[in-house]
């Protein structure tokens, strides 16, 4: 019976982590968690409450690392796993390393960024390296990344498995209308249409600030349009204050943070979602989301998209950094509402096909054993 410790930082709440604890529940595998943090978290509220065993390590900054490290290294060595699996750079820095030093022989991270080292913090890549190195799997979002990894950063190809998100189905599936009509009083009062959903932090790569200018032309032919930008947080605000000006204060709504994620995705008429370059997403979680929710979709390419989405097919593609073309493509989709829905049940029929969790937890297992 495998013992499989994950190592996770600066997390929060995850529902990805509870629905892979659910999952192993009553399994051959037995989970434990260590926590790296600087303080309670819902995710370590929801495993005390499954009597899942979980140790919480202070974190806070990279200054925590060598205690951190320590802790986590006389964690391994009490608890006797058999398996690592570390989550987030910090945690693969700390987890791996504590894991090697106490002679854990499976070691696995998943790689969660894609280029930001290489582009931002070139300094920092002689860690991503370590990792690739201390591990004995690395689990990878896409398989673009495995193939970077690989020829980029000299990872072995033996230790590459292709592992996407799996996603819980029925949470999309049994969606409660009245939460639905209680987010749309929320944000949608005057029940206006088309509503165009956006849900990307705001920086430059996600792209946010060519939909913007789409939007606006989209204004003269539905003057009552709603855009709502979801998850609108980051270092690109001051830019993208200054285009949303240029849209009247009733035709667009800013939420900071919405919890219930997948009943915000079906107060959409449609989505748009379209990072500037092809790896500019590590994953891309959104497309998947909004897919499930069943939305018609407009995208640029990025990330775990490459390997499913299809022009014409399951959303509307258009090129990297072009509002026309944005605009040219949710008119499309709002005059021909017969050809939306036909892509959008695609879309849905695309992922559940292909990032159900019990895909995902499959491969794990083998993993593991």
């Amino acid at each position: 019976m495998p013992k499989v410790t994950y190592i996770i930082s600066k997390i929060d709440k995850a529902l990805a982590f509870e629905w892979i604890a659910e999952s192993f529940r009553n399994t051959e595998t037995q989970l434990s968690f260590i926590l790296l943090n600087a303080s309670e978290t819902e995710l370590e509220r929801y495993l005390l409450a499954q009597n899942i065993p979980v140790k919480r390590i202070f974190f806070e900054s990279k200054k925590d690392i060598p205690l951190a490290t320590l802790k986590t290294y006389q964690t391994l060595k009490k608890w006797k796993p058999d398996v690592v699996h570390c989550h987030l750079f910090e945690a693969s820095i700390i987890g791996l390393y504590a894991a090697k030093w106490a002679s854990i022989r499976r070691r696995v991270y998943t790689r969660h960024h894609f280029l930001y080292h290489w582009e931002e913090n070139p300094k920092a890549v002689k860690y991503d390296i370590w990792c690739n190195q201390w591990a004995t799997d690395i689990v990878t979002l896409t398989e673009s990344m495995g193939k970077f990894l690989v020829e980029k950063e000299k990872a072995k190809p033996e230790k590459i498995h292709f592992i996407p998100h799996g996603f819980k189905l029925d949470i999309w599936q049994n969606i409660s209308q009245n939460a639905v009509q209680a987010l749309k009083a929320k944000y949608n009062p005057e029940n206006q249409y088309p509503v165009v959903g956006v849900i990307a932090r705001w920086v430059e790569e996600k792209g946010v600030q060519y939909i913007i200018p789409a939007f606006k032309q989209l204004l003269q032919d539905y003057p009552d349009a709603k855009l709502l930008l979801a998850n609108a947080k980051g270092i690109f605000k001051p830019q993208i204050e200054t285009l949303l000006q240029n849209i009247p204060a009733k035709n667009y709504h800013i939420i900071d943070f919405e919890p219930d994620i997948a009943v915000l995705y079906n107060i959409f008429d449609l989505y748009v979602h379209v990072p500037t370059g092809k790896d500019k997403e590590p994953f891309g979680q959104t497309y998947i989301e909004a897919l499930l929710a069943k939305k018609p979709c407009v995208f640029t390419v990025s990330g775990i998209a490459e390997s499913f989405i299809r022009q014409n097919e399951n959303a509307l593609v258009v090129p990297y950094q072009n509002s026309e073309a944005i605009y040219l493509a949710c008119k499309h989709l709002l005059k021909n509402t017969d050809f939306a829905k036909k892509l959008a049940q695609n879309g849905y029929n695309s992922v559940i096909q292909l990032f159900s969790l019990e895909n995902m937890i499959q491969k794990l297992k083998n993993i593991y054993a």
